[in-house]
């Protein structure tokens, strides 16, 4: 009288990893994102490491978290990995209020974001 398990979301040649509460803006997370898209994982594990953003530390540990998700779930070869997704999205946003003259109180938002990498498994790479 068990529930019927849900299908796969991913293909038997790909691993994926989810990170939810990056805590940066949507915006500056996708330019994090852009630049390992269609990159083989070694080589976006390389350019995260060495990038001048703070956010590129948190990217790199989703990717070698679909990297092994790769390697140990699915028994796939992370030499022939390529990152074929790589997607942000929005999430929640605390709002803060900080004083101001006369009274008065301007309001700051502080963003989160959630991060997808989908890493595919190519014969010719």
């Amino acid at each position: 009288m068990s529930k019927t398990q849900n299908a796969s979301r991913t293909a038997d040649n790909e691993a994926r990893a989810f990170v939810k509460y990056v805590r940066t803006s949507p915006q500056k997370l996708n330019l994090v994102a852009q630049m390992i898209r269609g990159k083989r994982a070694e080589q976006a594990v390389t350019d995260l490491e060495f990038s001048s953003r703070r956010v590129s530390q948190d990217v790199k540990k989703c990717l070698e978290s679909a990297i092994a998700n790769a390697e140990n779930n699915h028994n796939l070869d992370i030499d022939k990995l390529v990152v074929s997704e790589a997607y942000v999205g929005k999430s929640i946003v605390m709002k803060r209020f900080r004083a101001r003259a006369k009274g008065r109180g301007a309001r700051i938002l502080k963003p989160f974001s959630n991060l997808t990498i989908v890493v595919k498994e190519q014969e010719e790479v």
